[in-house]
């Protein structure tokens, strides 16, 4: 496995989350629930988690209209996005080098694209 891919971020709800707030700045709970199209507890667990991980802040704030939470990727979380992308770029990359086994082998060879389980 690359070491960069990160399982933790791979999780699609995260994912999801992290790739939406990557090119803004403070966004609006209720906006990423509605894009990422889940519901308000659901999305509270995933932020929650990526929070503790370091990956999001979260903000909340009170006016007259009522409490707002507004969530934005660190730093660190634009980091780990970027390196996790580009881990998935190279295992695509790798899929598209390689043809199936059956195409490029010649009988009782294997392909070079072949990876035995081990």
């Amino acid at each position: 496995m690359d070491p960069d891919f990160d399982e933790f971020l791979h999780v699609p709800a995260r994912l999801s989350v992290v790739a939406l707030l990557a090119p803004a700045d403070w966004v609006e709970f209720g906006f990423v629930r509605d894009t990422v199209g889940t519901s308000d507890s659901a999305l509270s667990k995933q932020v929650a988690a990526l929070a503790e991980a370091g990956y999001v802040e979260v903000r909340k704030t009170r006016n007259r209209t009522g409490r707002h939470t507004h969530l934005q990727l660190t730093t660190h979380g634009r980091q780990a996005l970027q390196r996790h992308a580009s881990a998935l770029e190279r295992v695509v990359a790798a899929a598209r080098a390689c043809t199936r086994p059956e195409d490029t082998a010649t009988p009782g060879e294997e392909s070079a694209c072949y990876v035995s389980k081990q």
